[in-house]
């Protein structure tokens, strides 16, 4: 009788580690590395001097936010004059109105009254323009990375700052080939990571690479990790487990 029990119970370990040795085989579980989803280095339109930087390494902003500030003293002066110009011209047409309207004025005089009223509104729209690209501004929702420049440098073709969206974030996966055709775009995808603390994180898979490198016999895949309150930092590796057919 216990000859039968060993047998029985050597029997079940067998089929047990059996099924373990298969789902392991099954299982899709690569190493993965988490990315900001954008990465974009902030510089300036136009050449100058850096008066202020409103953020540094580590700050959240936001799209639109005023980041950093050339000077523009000039720039300034002229948008005062090109607003006074318009102020001139607006109420030299209106005292002209009641001229015209008495025949005392010409058509001709009160068109180039006119004429000159719009020609200084477009020179303070100019004026605008150009004082407004003095200011630097956000471009997306991100972290500041690393800033390049402090006030008194000169700004010219090299960045001021790099900033990080890290919501979403990019979990980048290299896959065997043999496993091509196994993992589908929109699919979802656990993610573990081990820093601050051990978790797993639903991600969807955006991109499934078409083309194999060839030296290496991998293909690439992109999954997207939503992080709305900057929890997760970017940088850290991670596993990654696609779902089985």
């Amino acid at each position: 009788m216990h000859f039968i029990l060993r047998i029985f119970m050597g029997s079940l370990l067998v089929l047990f580690f059996s099924v373990i040795s298969a789902m392991s085989q099954d299982e899709l579980v690569f190493d993965g590395f988490i990315e900001p989803s954008e990465v974009v280095d902030v510089s300036s339109q136009v050449a100058g001097i850096l008066e202020e930087v409103m953020v540094e390494r580590g700050d959240r902003i936001t799209k639109g936010q005023v980041i950093a500030k050339l000077k523009s003293d000039l720039e300034e002066a002229a948008m005062e004059l090109a607003m006074a110009r318009v102020e001139f011209g607006k109420r030299k047409v209106l005292r002209n109105e009641d001229l015209y309207q008495k025949e005392l004025i010409s058509i001709h005089e009160k068109d180039e009254m006119e004429t000159e009223l719009r020609i200084s509104e477009l020179q303070m729209r100019e004026a605008q323009e150009e004082l407004e690209i003095r200011t630097i501004r956000g471009t997306l929702d991100g972290v500041v990375v690393e800033r390049f420049l402090s006030p008194g440098e000169y700004v010219g073709e090299d960045p001021i700052m790099r900033v990080a969206c890290i919501d979403p974030l990019y979990v980048e996966v290299v896959v065997p080939a043999e496993k091509f055709g196994m993992i589908k775009k929109d699919d979802k995808a656990e993610v573990s990571i081990d820093i601050p603390e051990p978790r797993k994180y639903n991600a969807s898979i955006i991109i499934v690479d078409k083309v194999i490198d060839a030296a290496s016999g991998t293909f690439g895949v992109r999954l997207i990790l939503p992080n709305p309150d900057y929890l997760l930092p970017a940088g850290l590796k991670c596993k990654v487990k696609f779902p089985t057919r």
